[in-house]
């Protein structure tokens, strides 16, 4: 099985390049699912229902969220109804939504899962945990699984991927929106990144118009975030999946800058 996962998407400026560079990518990489982390695509936080329903229109056939899954709070409208959404399982299981989800590819089905970190990031239910909880049924379905793990702490996304080595076909980091070069598949079948990247601005800070936090870091004032204008940049990576062992074959960075 050939996947994509996009980098954190972050505004139009994310969707746009998104849109640009998909069709070419498929064309060239021939993946069976394209997913991506759209927790910062609508206005550079949250999502939206006409924000999602653009994403699927480009290519994008699941969205993961992270801890700006409530940003909007029209998601609370669809969350429950669109099966190709998913939020961090270790939310409460009393929140909106779901963290895991079974897709059908035409190399068969593949389980996507959403977890989110604790270091830095909310108090939240234990990721490790909660991914073990969320296997019992994937791997009942599929032996291919894609876990984004949405965290902060690179320690964090390394301990989890060596936890789930031979449990899960990858595990993705998103979150801090810079690619890491550690691309690699551990000793038992799981391929692992630090972090896939953003899809968004080039030339702000993670996505945020960069005279805004410059002025932040210098002050220590509060202000409203702005997506930054100028160049745009897409990060992902693409993995080869082996359905029959679940294990992964191949993991390679995609790094592109468009003006």
């Amino acid at each position: 099985m050939k996947i994509l996962f996009v980098g954190d998407i972050v505004g139009n400026p994310g969707r746009k390049i998104l849109k640009t560079l998909l069709p070419g990518l498929k064309e060239e990489y021939g993946f069976d699912i394209c997913i991506a982390n759209g927790e910062n695509a609508a206005g550079g936080s949250g999502i939206t229902y006409t924000v999602a329903q653009e994403l699927y229109n480009a290519g994008v056939d699941v969205i993961t969220l992270g801890n700006h899954a409530w940003s909007k709070k029209e998601v609370l409208n669809f969350i429950d109804s669109d099966p190709r959404i998913i939020r961090p399982a270790n939310y409460p299981q009393e929140s909106p939504g779901k963290g895991s989800t079974i897709i059908e590819t035409p190399a068969g089905k593949v389980g996507i899962m959403n977890l989110m970190g604790r270091v830095y990031m909310e108090n939240i239910d234990c990721p490790f945990k909660a991914a073990d909880r969320e296997l019992e049924h994937l791997k009942a379905m599929t032996k291919v699984v894609v876990v984004d793990f949405h965290a902060e702490a690179t320690s964090e996304k390394n301990a989890l991927a060596w936890y789930l080595d031979g449990k899960v076909s990858c595990v993705l980091g998103t979150h801090t929106h810079v690619q890491t070069a550690d691309e690699r598949i551990l000793p038992f079948g799981t391929a692992f990144i630090t972090d896939v990247g953003m899809t968004g601005p080039h030339e702000g800070v993670i996505g945020v118009d960069r005279n805004i936090i410059i002025n932040r870091f210098i002050t220590h004032m509060p202000a409203r975030y702005e997506v930054a204008k100028g160049a745009a940049q897409f990060n992902a990576v693409y993995v080869e999946v082996d359905v029959l062992t679940g294990k992964a074959l191949d993991i390679r960075r995609v790094s592109q800058i468009s003006t």
